[in-house]
């Protein structure tokens, strides 16, 4: 079997999914055929499958949670089985990304050409196991912050290329974004300034060059929050302060004409997050969302079907922009 499927003649509800969740589609489609790619070089064929499985043979498929979690990516391995096998290809009973399910909970049931499906099993669950390890380590931070004005930030600390779908994930743990790149926000940070003189200068340089960016400087004590406060910076970094630190930044920015947003980083684990929160900083900042990130344990089984978890039933804190389920 050596089905390569085009952008063009992909399921087109799946396309719009996922530029309703906010994806570039041919982003997407894009890092597939790469995935793929790396699995079938040169559109060679999967040796094992074509030697003990009959061309003809068809099989259906339950992919399922193997512990708890929260789920993200399943449309992207849709899109695997859509490109691996194209029109034979059939997805069926997925679970909406953002969704928290239980261990032994079918997400989502695939049907084909039973060597298709195994040929983009793996790169399929790659996909989905990864974002779902980011939506659910999301979810963790968000249950801790629970009750505070404080929210989760995930950071550019992504694996290269991938920097779209983790951060979708984060969205489907119920995560915010930070910046996507270096030039839709400015970040001055301790190199910045050192090059620059001072937060001050640093954070003028930036404002003077791109007037209409938002603006972040980081900051490592106190003294540098009030010098930009009073020049009318409007977002600060609390680098690696203490709890009682943050505090009392925080109530340096209530007594201060700029009403800036405070965002707290460096080193933050999440037995320190509530204490964090209660500062009363807005934002926590978390690399390891998705550089230091497990998997979520999925797996794809050739079995019977099983019985479903009942759509929505478990909820994650997924955004707005957090796909419907498509069948």
């Amino acid at each position: 079997m050596n089905v390569r499927t085009p952008f063009d003649q992909l399921p087109q509800a799946l396309v719009e999914e996922l530029e309703v969740a906010g994806l570039d589609a041919r982003a997407v489609y894009a890092a597939v055929v790469s995935a793929v790619e790396e699995d079938l070089p040169g559109g060679a064929e999967d040796v094992t499958s074509a030697a003990t499985i009959p061309a003809d043979a068809r099989g259906a498929a339950d992919f399922a949670a193997r512990e708890v979690g929260v789920v993200a990516g399943l449309g992207v391995a849709a899109l695997v089985f859509a490109h691996v096998l194209g029109e034979d290809a059939s997805v069926s009973d997925r679970v909406a990304d953002g969704t928290r399910v239980e261990a032994g909970d079918v997400v989502m049931r695939v049907s084909g050409k039973t060597r298709g499906l195994l040929t983009a099993e793996r790169t399929a669950l790659n996909f989905a196991s990864h974002l779902s390890g980011v939506a659910t380590a999301t979810s963790h931070w968000v249950a801790a912050l629970e009750g505070t004005r404080a929210r989760v930030l995930d950071t550019r600390k992504t694996l290269p290329n991938l920097r779209m779908l983790e951060k979708y994930a984060v969205r489907c743990g119920g995560g915010v974004n930070h910046r996507f790149s270096l030039c839709d926000m400015a970040m001055v940070k301790d190199n910045h300034v050192i090059a620059a003189g001072g937060v001050v200068p640093a954070f003028l340089a930036v404002r003077a060059s791109q007037p209409d960016l938002p603006v972040e400087v980081e900051v490592t004590d106190l003294d540098q929050l009030r010098e930009l406060l009073d020049v009318g910076c409007e977002r600060i970094l609390l680098d690696n302060m203490t709890d009682d630190q943050m505090a009392e930044a925080v109530g340096i920015r209530e007594g201060h004409a700029t009403p800036a947003t405070l965002e707290a980083s460096g080193g933050l684990t999440l037995e320190r997050a509530r204490g964090v929160a209660e500062t009363g900083v807005d934002f926590i900042s978390v690399g390891a969302l998705t550089h230091s990130v497990l998997v979520l344990d999925l797996g794809m089984d050739l079995s019977p079907h099983t019985p479903l978890i009942q759509q929505g039933a478990r909820s994650a804190h997924a955004s707005a922009g957090t796909p419907k389920d498509l069948r």
